[in-house]
């Protein structure tokens, strides 16, 4: 009996190393990794940061967000390593050398202030999509209730994106347009167009969901509200349309489709050709392993795993 024990010990003792054998833990990497771009992607790539630095403390990573477009210039150009990028990448931009890999999904979502004279009614009958072409687009809607089909002589002031954004550039292309096309103020980045709807009663813009919800309390931040897109366009927002009362019912909404894409989107880390650097390798395979559990709660949509094992592919 005694030797039976000895020898099971024995045997749990060499698989346990074996296993450890099989899955070694990633050896920390040392380095500098620069990061430039998309504001969409902005928060959760600072949480990834900070806990990649954790497993790897001799990495300094440096984030600056500034629109998607100048994450893909400053990567092109070599003044960074990776672009935070939220729409998809150009066959010219490839061609200059743009490795990209997605890394999380989202959606932009049309956004007015909580204080719109029309409020309730807006929330009950939301925009149809011909709607938002002829407030972003034509301009043919100059008033709530030309835009709405609500009775309402208020008008509505159009906001856009004074940056090259690929929240911008997304809006657009759910209109059937580019973002050279929107009408609108222009207002630089996506906080700024969040504040700028949120202090105009009949302002109306678009904005990234992470800049819409507390990631805390997973509802709309006080002040800025998602109208409805009546997608169905039957006048009113039905209960399979109706997914905005908290982030959570939103990426669901996104995930199973019900929510149009575009403006739902995949977003990409964007690379200068295949990535050499170790560093960025390695930041790169955690964001698409160990890092994927902080995307839902940092306010995004999981990519599936057989996408997830495809996007690692391209590391290798």
């Amino acid at each position: 009996m005694k030797e039976l024990k000895f020898t099971l010990l024995t045997a749990l003792i060499i698989a346990i190393c074996f296993a450890g054998k099989l899955s070694p833990s990633p050896k920390p990497v040392t380095g500098n990794i620069t990061i430039s771009g998309a504001f969409a992607l902005y928060p959760v790539t600072v949480k990834w940061a900070e806990e990649f630095k954790k497993l790897n403390p001799g990495v300094k990573i440096d984030i600056s967000a500034g629109g998607a477009g100048k994450g893909m210039t400053d990567v092109l150009s070599g003044m960074a390593d990776i672009a935070m990028f939220s729409r998809d990448i150009y066959p010219e931009e490839t061609k200059k050398g743009a490795y990209g890999v997605a890394v999380t999904k989202d959606a932009v979502v049309p956004t007015i202030s909580a204080l719109n004279p029309n409020f309730n009614e807006l929330m009950k009958k939301g925009i149809k999509k011909q709607g938002f072409i002829d407030l972003f687009v034509t301009g043919n809607a100059k008033t709530w209730g030309q835009a709405a089909g609500i009775k309402s002589g208020a008008p509505v002031h159009v906001y856009t994106r004074s940056d090259a954004a690929g929240a911008a550039e997304s809006w657009a292309k759910y209109l059937g347009k580019k973002q050279e096309d929107l009408l609108g103020v222009g207002v630089f980045g996506d906080p700024g167009l969040a504040t700028a709807v949120k202090k105009d009663p009949v302002g109306i813009g678009f904005n990234n969901i992470v800049y819409v919800y507390d990631s805390k309390t997973k509802q709309q931040t006080n002040g800025v509200k998602i109208i409805p897109i009546d997608i169905n366009n039957n006048g009113q927002i039905d209960a399979n349309e109706n997914f905005y009362d908290n982030i959570d019912q939103l990426i669901a909404a996104i995930a199973t489709g019900k929510y149009p894409s575009p403006p739902a989107r995949d977003l990409y880390f964007v690379t200068k050709g295949k990535p050499g650097n170790a560093a960025v390798i390695a930041f790169l395979k955690y964001v698409l392993t160990d890092g994927q559990k902080y995307v839902h709660e940092a306010g995004y949509v999981d990519l599936s795993k057989e996408r997830l094992a495809k996007e690692l592919d391209k590391l290798k």
